[in-house]
């Protein structure tokens, strides 16, 4: 039923805290230092006025640099944040949607006192043309608070497949509210098939020895909808780690897929060494990546336990599964010897 069966054996170390999963490896690290600050194009948003007002700007691709130029020249009639002080302290910030991960944000200085703020900058995006053309741009005006608390004042959102190349003129927009593809579709990053399995020890066979210790049975079967990051789609592969071990004897993956966003895995990985105890403080770590030859590149991932926060005792920041992640792990939980299937949306960890 599977093209490969890894089978190691996982050794809990319950006295020792594990680091965080960020230091163990540089693709993790990458992950680490992605979610702590552009998981969400929304992020830090605590107003509530309404959207109004234009923004003017203008598009540009430099082809000599292979560079995508964002002209933001000026906002005009922003909404009023501080209504007592009658005051706003606007910036403008861009993603490239979908992948705002990768490409990362650029924003403009901050203007102080004014809903009618001057910019004339310029913000650069290193990307091919061919890249770039199945991105959208959002760029929006937020309100910045000394404390962090960042008000939303609108947005425009450009399909760049579409965008006229020749007008490089300074143009104005209408700021609109939220966009729902932003909100709602910008972190999809798709959908993993999987079954998971939980055989108990001595529960197989006449021998009260078989299996010695119990084995979690881990397979992968497929995974749909995945960002593409290139126009040739992308080549993924899938890791697993049963944190809180990060080591090599932990690690696990399958074969790399060429050119596949939907790519069929059909892998079956096993980690013998679990007592039963051990279910309600360990958790498996699926992650997907595109693979390139200098860096391999996160699509996303889920992570499959109790989510109590804790592992053994000890304060994690892994130990965060959603709902129907847990709702998977306890019916395993509950279900010895059973293949339990469930198809799981990627999320950034």
């Amino acid at each position: 039923e599977s093209d490969t069966a890894s089978e190691i054996s996982f050794q809990f170390n319950k006295h020792k805290k594990t680091p965080s999963v960020g230091s163990h490896s540089s693709d993790m690290a990458s992950v680490s230092s992605v979610s702590g600050s552009v998981l969400s194009v929304y992020s830090g948003d605590f107003g509530s006025v309404d959207a109004q007002g234009t923004v003017e700007f203008a598009l540009d691709y430099d082809e000599k640099n292979r560079e995508f130029q964002v002209h933001v020249s000026q906002c005009k009639d922003l909404a009023v944040v501080d209504e007592r002080k009658g005051r706003s302290d606007p910036y403008v910030k861009t993603y490239l949607l979908p992948d705002k991960a990768r490409m990362g944000k650029r924003k403009t200085s901050v203007k102080k006192r004014t809903v009618n703020p001057i910019y004339n900058e310029v913000l650069r995006y290193k990307i091919e043309k061919m890249v770039l053309l199945i991105q959208k741009l959002n760029l929006s005006v937020w309100h910045n608070d000394p404390l962090g608390r960042n008000s939303f004042l609108g947005e425009i959102e450009v399909d760049l497949a579409s965008w006229d190349w020749s007008n490089r003129k300074l143009n104005w927009y209408p700021l609109k509210p939220r966009s729902l593809s932003a909100v709602n579709g910008v972190d999809h990053r798709g959908v993993m098939n999987l079954s998971i399995k939980y055989v108990p020890p001595g529960s197989l066979g006449k021998c009260p020895k078989n299996p010695p210790s119990g084995e979690v049975h881990i397979w992968v079967k497929d995974v749909k909808d995945l960002l593409q990051l290139r126009p040739s789609g992308v080549d993924p592969f899938v890791k697993c780690y049963v944190l809180p071990d990060t080591s090599k004897k932990s690690y696990q993956k399958t074969r790399v897929i060429k050119r596949d966003t939907n790519p069929v895995f059909n892998h079956t990985i096993v980690y013998d060494g679990f007592h039963t105890e051990d279910l309600k403080d360990a958790c498996v770590e699926l992650t997907v990546w595109d693979h390139e030859k200098l860096t391999n590149h996160f699509l996303g991932g889920i992570r499959l336990g109790l989510g109590t926060g804790l592992s053994y005792g000890i304060s994690v920041d892994w130990m965060d599964s959603t709902q129907e992640e847990v709702a998977l792990w306890q019916e395993m939980m509950s279900a010895a010897n059973e293949w339990i299937e469930g198809l799981l949306p990627l999320r950034s960890l």
